[in-house]
């Protein structure tokens, strides 16, 4: 098992997989309180965007065993109540769990991940139960997801 270092997320570091906005403590042009278009989410087709709770728990190991990928459509990723990491490997069509990166995400900031993107749950940081909010076109679940588990020899042990 590899061990990788969750670093801080940075524009620079993270533009590979994506982009993201602090939407606890926004910044850039605005129109009085409000800061428009900041973190862009392009969609295809009619389904309609649909926003998910999800309840991650933090393991006793970060440890990636597995991860998952959309062809067609980002993934936005929003820690609401506790910082978390983000595992993420670049889009391909093969696993490549070898060049898995650890991001440490605050919360209240809106992630995007582009299509192809390997990822999956987030993980908390410092509570034992934390909430994230998934944003995604409907049934994205169903129709548009692909998910490999890892061989033990390609499992990614996430430090902070």
């Amino acid at each position: 098992m590899r061990t990788i270092q969750a670093v801080p997320i940075t524009v620079e570091n993270f533009q590979p997989f994506g982009a993201f906005t602090k939407v606890l403590e926004p910044g850039g042009f605005s129109l009085g309180d409000f800061y428009p278009d900041k973190c862009r989410f392009p969609v295809n087709g009619q389904l309609p965007i649909t926003f998910s709770p999800l309840v991650i728990r933090k393991p006793e190991k970060m440890v990636v065993t597995t991860a998952e990928y959309h062809n067609y459509t980002c993934e936005g990723v929003i820690p609401m109540d506790d910082d978390v990491v983000l595992h993420v490997a670049p889009a391909s069509k093969d696993p490549v769990p070898e060049l898995t990166q650890a991001f440490l995400v605050p919360k209240g900031t809106a992630v995007r991940l582009n299509p192809g993107v390997w990822h999956l749950a987030a993980l908390p940081v410092h509570l034992d139960v934390a909430h994230v909010l998934i944003v995604l076109p409907e049934r994205t679940y169903q129709n548009d997801c692909v998910v490999v588990e890892y061989p033990p020899e390609d499992w990614v042990e996430v430090r902070l």
